[in-house]
């Protein structure tokens, strides 16, 4: 099981724009499926993105055409390019595995969007 460390959080007004990295303490070559996920104050944690180790994306409906994953299996980093921010994008994001199921979590990085 890798560890993985949620990074590049912070605040931003509406429009702007973050990339959140994660980074693994091992190899994710191996691991079919990556994504992040987030949590919101009050809400269950969902699913926002995920990359499979073809490269191909998929994307929660509220985020398609904002954001974009990647995975660089060399650096074993998983990278979440966040666009045209919005408040409602407000949340703590974590970053783990999809496929096979996420074991644990960590910390996460918190994103809120205000003005």
């Amino acid at each position: 099981q890798v560890h993985l460390v949620e990074s590049g959080g912070g605040l931003v007004q509406p429009g702007g724009s973050l990339r959140l990295s994660c980074a693994a303490s091992g190899s994710i070559f191996n691991i079919l499926v990556m994504g992040w996920y987030r949590q919101a104050p009050g809400n269950e944690r969902e699913w926002v993105a995920r990359i499979d180790n073809g490269g191909i994306t998929y994307y929660t409906d509220s985020v398609k055409g904002r954001f974009s994953i990647s995975r660089d299996n060399v650096k074993n980093t998983v990278y979440l390019q966040m666009n045209s921010l919005k408040p409602e994008d407000t949340a703590v994001y974590y970053c783990n595995t999809v496929l096979p199921p996420p074991a644990s979590w960590g910390q996460g990085t918190q994103v809120t969007v205000s003005s």
